[in-house]
């Protein structure tokens, strides 16, 4: 047996996909996720860190089964942030705050939002880019970034990065036909700002559509991901959040962990499993355990990162 036969099962065991359930706690060390138990018995045992949240796929404005109060769903989902027993540092939500990117739904979003009373880091989602000339989003949360939207800022000494990956090659905005893409204009500023960077720095890449790709058929992916990926790859600690599949779902390459975060509007259908992604419809008593927020804990020294997904009902 030569060496590259001892591979496979080892890099099998790293690149899989894992699906986490709801609710459990896992703790990243060396790139390799490890369970360490249940959200409650989690919470009691978890290192006090630098923590932030990542909500995800608000859609306010959305009105059909199996959630016709997506809004609603929201105010529980902060109503958890609410409840936390330590106050996070932020809050990051990783796109498709709106359902049509009409005004009012950015408002009725906003003032929930704002009641976790928090300061938010945002990137855009399709949903949020269907206004003409794409100005809504832009001009709501886009100030202060570069090109689209990008920007970075660094916070306990954990550099983050907002991309932008919901535009096609025109500018304009993708609702899901096809892969997301970057862009040569944002990829060399993401060298630009990397570069000079100790690679001991830990690192938070936040997108909306994910940058591996889940699914190629329903545009779960990032064509030019690639290229940011080889970027990031001299640096010790990478964390990618992501949203866009709603559900929870790992994957790791190397020192490159990559979370997709639970939705806190509807459920979509596991990769393949369906004709096309949309919402799944379910019972109405099973939605609220299939939507949640996502707590994040790095603590300093140790290269430690804890991922909590907490889902709106037990």
């Amino acid at each position: 047996m030569t060496s590259d036969d001892h591979e496979p099962s080892r890099r099998k065991v790293l690149e899989c996909l894992t699906w986490a359930g709801t609710g459990v706690l896992w703790t990243i060390a060396g790139g390799v996720p490890t369970s360490v138990g249940l959200i409650d018995g989690a919470i009691a045992a978890e290192a006090h860190g630098f923590t932030f949240l990542q909500i995800s796929d608000s859609h306010v404005g959305f009105n059909k089964a199996p959630n016709t109060n997506p809004l609603g769903t929201l105010v529980e989902a902060i109503g958890r942030v609410q409840a936390l027993p330590v106050k996070p540092a932020f809050m990051i939500h990783t796109g498709d705050i709106s359902h049509l990117s009409k005004p009012k739904e950015f408002d009725d979003a906003e003032l929930i939002i704002s009641q976790a009373r928090l300061d938010v880091h945002y990137v855009p989602g399709e949903h949020d880019l269907l206004d003409d000339e794409v100005k809504a989003y832009r001009e709501r949360y886009g100030r202060g970034t570069l090109g689209a939207g990008w920007y970075s800022f660094d916070a306990n000494g954990v550099h983050f990065i907002g991309l932008v990956n919901v535009l096609d090659a025109g500018g304009m905005g993708n609702m899901g036909s096809g892969l997301g893409n970057l862009g040569h204009a944002q990829l060399e500023w993401l060298a630009a700002d990397l570069k000079g960077r100790s690679a001991s720095t830990p690192i938070v890449v936040f997108a909306h559509i994910p940058l591996w790709t889940v699914y190629k058929d329903w545009g779960w992916g990032t064509e030019d991901a690639g290229r940011a990926l080889d970027y990031l790859k001299r640096f010790g600690s990478v964390t990618v959040l992501n949203g866009h599949v709603h559900q929870v779902m790992q994957k790791v390459e190397g020192h490159v962990t990559f979370h997709t975060a639970q939705s806190t509007a509807f459920v979509q259908p596991a990769p393949g499993t369906a004709p096309s992604p949309g919402p799944l419809k379910i019972p109405e008593d099973e939605l609220r355990r299939l939507l949640g927020i996502t707590k994040v804990t790095f603590k300093q020294g140790n290269q430690r990162l804890a991922i909590i997904d907490q889902p709106l009902k037990a």
